[in-house]
């Protein structure tokens, strides 16, 4: 249990800088249980708290875990060069909190984004050391066989890599489609594989993170959704095991 004043409050939650936050209260912009707080000499308990500002109800995190539901051609970066940045599809104030992507997806690649504020939950899940498995589903160029599929599963050689990598799992999910499971996550791992097996992808998405289902969360494309407890939970047991 910890006690802040309201402006320490917004400006904990990203809604900007310190003094701004106190006019924010000191201008009767935000109210509590329907009525509007504008003191700023109050401490408020942070359990369970919720506050509502510009019209608008917010729940006290300390910190912040979300999935997005990444579109195409948006890039996983804060300094974005050739696309929109995957922040520009959430609330402002993620921004101001310092929300991270944790580890990438290319920008043409689509499906599952964890986004945190937490260090080290975001060093748990984007550490090579932990072996999380993460699912692919690849369109190939051209169609698959199961000479394609085993020399997936037996490794093959990328240029840049001392041994082959193979896939944890790979089934075909239809003449020009498979599901392949990593643990490395390498860069462009998924491409480089099958252009190395002989194969060319043409769209790609992620639809897992260990034992957590992008289609149990039930988005579509450019949605988000804060992780609960279970959820969280089923990334952080596969990240310590």
């Amino acid at each position: 249990m910890s006690k802040l004043t309201l402006d320490r409050i917004l400006q904990s939650q990203g809604f900007g800088t310190r003094k701004y936050c106190r006019g924010l209260v000191e201008d009767g912009e935000v109210s509590i249980n329907g009525e509007v707080v504008d003191s700023i000499k109050t401490s408020f308990d942070t359990t369970d708290f919720e506050f509502t500002i510009f019209e608008e109800v917010w729940r006290y995190r300390e910190h912040v875990y979300i999935v997005l539901n990444k579109p195409a051609n948006f890039e996983c970066s804060r300094k974005p060069s050739h696309h929109p940045g995957v922040l520009t599809l959430l609330p402002e104030q993620f921004t101001w909190r310092d929300l991270q992507p944790v580890g990438r997806l290319d920008h043409d690649t689509t499906g599952m984004l964890l986004m945190s504020d937490d260090g080290p939950f975001i060093h748990a899940q984007s550490s090579p050391k932990r072996h999380i498995p993460k699912v692919y589903v690849a369109t190939t160029h051209d169609p698959v066989t199961p000479e394609l599929i085993a020399l997936l599963l037996g490794g093959v050689q990328l240029h840049d890599e001392p041994a082959p990598l193979a896939a944890q799992t790979c089934r075909m999910l239809g003449d020009h489609q498979i599901e392949i499971v990593l643990e490395q996550g390498k860069y462009h791992q998924v491409k480089r594989m099958l252009a190395a097996a002989g194969n060319h992808c043409s769209a790609l998405s992620r639809v897992a993170i260990g034992e957590l289902a992008l289609e149990s969360l039930g988005l579509e494309e450019g949605e988000w959704v804060y992780l609960d407890a279970a959820q969280l939970a089923l990334l952080r047991a596969v990240a310590d095991a």
